[in-house]
Formats: C-alpha cells, sequence, structure tokens
C-alpha cells in the first residue's frame, strides 16, 4: 500500500474536513498518488476520486419520541419529578402566562368594540393587581359588569 499521508492531510485542508473523513476512492489510487500539488488534489475533488465522509452524530429519534409522550403528559410520573411543584413551575411562570393572557384578551375586547377605552383601562389596571384568577374569571366578571350597565 503506498503512503497518501500527505495527500489526505492536503485534501482535508481543501474540504474544511479531519483527515479521518477524508475517503479515497480505490480505483483511482494510482492518480491520487501522482497528485502533489493542491491543485491537482482539487481537481480530483471535482472529479469525485476524493470525498468528504458525512459527519456522524448523534440520533435525536429517541429524544424526540419521549417529547412527544412527554406533551400529552405520560413520563412525567411522580418517579420522574425531581424538585418541589414549585420548582417545576413557579409562581412567577404562572403569573406571568395567566397575565399575558387575560391581557391579550382584553385587546382583544377592546378591538372588537365590546368594551370602551375607559372600561379596558378600568380592567387592566384590576388584572395588574390580581383582582382576576383567569380569562374566564374577568370573563365572567364583565357578564356582570355589562350586564348591570344595561
Amino acid at each position: 500500500m503506498t503512503d497518501l499521508t500527505t495527500q489526505r492531510r492536503i485534501s482535508a485542508s481543501i474540504l474544511k474536513c479531519g483527515v479521518n473523513r477524508v475517503r479515497f476512492d480505490p480505483e483511482r489510487i494510482s492518480d491520487i498518488q501522482n497528485a502533489i500539488s493542491r491543485e491537482d488534489l482539487r481537481a480530483l475533488i471535482g472529479e469525485d476520486a476524493i470525498q468528504a465522509i458525512q459527519a456522524r452524530g448523534n440520533s435525536r429519534g429517541r429524544a424526540r419520541e419521549k417529547m412527544a409522550k412527554r406533551s400529552y403528559g405520560h413520563c412525567k410520573g411522580p418517579g420522574r419529578r425531581r424538585g418541589a411543584a414549585g420548582a417545576r413551575n413557579p409562581r412567577k411562570r404562572q403569573w406571568i402566562q395567566k397575565i399575558r393572557a387575560i391581557r391579550k384578551t382584553l385587546v382583544e375586547l377592546r378591538d372588537n368594540g365590546e368594551i370602551n377605552p375607559h372600561l379596558y383601562r378600568m380592567l387592566y389596571r384590576q388584572a395588574a393587581g390580581g383582582q382576576y384568577r383567569s380569562v374566564a374569571h374577568l370573563k365572567a366578571h364583565l357578564a356582570l359588569i355589562t350586564g348591570r350597565m344595561k
């Protein structure tokens, strides 16, 4: 077997990969052996006599499968849990999700003309103060208010 270490090293730098990922076509070994310049090697790369093997990676298939199961509640039992409920879903994160939903609903109601800007601002400030438990609670309160107004 001929020594092709120099050709392998130069080809790796041209292909921008490691020397272990350079693959020589076994039928073109004599041509590769005669190639001594970068230009010669570039020509052989163009002819597919020298190729870069695709980098191997870790499969995410199993991870995707597990994430899909978790999305509908599997693999989340008490044996999997590390940390208290407040550590897994902090109160601040709960508050952020709730207040964003309430504010989005208020904006929609204002834009649809179901509430006027004055009432919107009043409800917005009440929501910021923690007056409403959820969007459903806000809508129930709103139904009461609008019922009294009519």
